[in-house]
């Protein structure tokens, strides 16, 4: 962990942040804030810095002196920016970070996913059911801050779905009978008892294979939630809204997430704007 003193110079005029990730140049993020610099007034700029990861360490070194005052990380780099600065309690349980932002003289990170989703769940089926058992299908760094939010929320039991058990058990461990492992071939058993499905898995994601899943087993007051977001509609929510099912997609996860960043770099919190989205929708549509 680096917690040494930074210069109080990357405080001056013209703030920036950045997104650095490799490959990094696929990322919407640069859309959002530039809007919300524009929306507010501020002379500032978030760029992508495409980063190698052995040069990573070297980079977030040199973050305030390059002008950031933070950045987003994106894969592959959320564990080591984890690990090259003070995160708070949500990076630990999530054990990645996906914002960094400087604090007293020194590189504090957090991660955003966790309110990302909560947020934009809140905003798309604002009537979910924090007291109802959750299925969440998968078990990676997404799934992990998924599973941290919820059970924050208050969900008192959390169904974890993934076909590598090993993973799923290792995610479960720390939160004892909260959260307990299910076989990916068992779901069908427990849809009937599910307030909310949310899939963080790559799977209905445009290259990749298909999700299967019946959201006919599915009660009619569920809210299913989908991470992927191209495409914008996956066929997960699609089966959903024909059912009549609330449901939240990854396009509104993204922009909800991204709101405390751009809050800690700038100093003016942001709203997620139906204008905001479709402007992010048009750029995804025309790629």
């Amino acid at each position: 962990m680096s917690s040494s003193p930074v210069s109080a110079d990357h405080l001056s005029a013209d703030p920036a942040a950045c997104l650095i990730g490799w490959p990094a140049a696929h990322s919407r993020s640069p859309i959002i804030h530039k809007y919300w610099l524009k929306q507010f007034g501020i002379a500032g700029d978030y760029r992508i810095e495409a980063v190698e990861p052995a040069a990573f360490a070297d980079f977030i070194g040199s973050l305030a002196a390059r002008g950031y005052r933070g950045a987003n990380v994106t894969i592959p780099h959320k564990e080591q920016a984890l690990a090259l600065s003070i995160p708070d309690s949500r990076a630990r349980a999530v054990g990645a970070a996906n914002t960094l932002y400087f604090a007293n003289g020194s590189l504090h990170s957090t991660n955003t996913d966790v309110e990302g989703f909560i947020g934009n769940l809140d905003a798309s089926a604002p009537d979910w059911n924090a007291d109802g058992e959750a299925v969440v299908l998968g078990a990676g760094g997404s799934a992990r801050a998924v599973v941290f939010g919820l059970l924050e929320r208050g969900v008192p039991l959390i169904h974890l779905v993934n076909r590598s058990r090993d993973r799923a058990q290792a995610l479960a461990q720390p939160y004892g009978d909260r959260v307990r492992v299910v076989a990916w071939d068992d779901v069908a058993s427990i849809l009937p008892k599910a307030g909310l499905v949310v899939n963080t898995t790559s799977l209905g994601m445009k290259g990749q294979p298909p999700l299967s899943f019946d959201v006919s087993a599915l009660r009619a007051d569920v809210a299913v939630a989908d991470l992927v977001y191209v495409p914008l509609e996956t066929a997960l929510l699609k089966a959903a809204k024909a059912r009549g099912l609330r449901t939240a997609d990854g396009l509104g996860m993204l922009l909800h997430q991204a709101v405390r960043g751009f809050e800690l770099w700038f100093g003016k919190r942001p709203q997620v704007t139906p204008e905001l989205r479709a402007l992010v929708e048009a750029d995804l549509t025309s790629a």
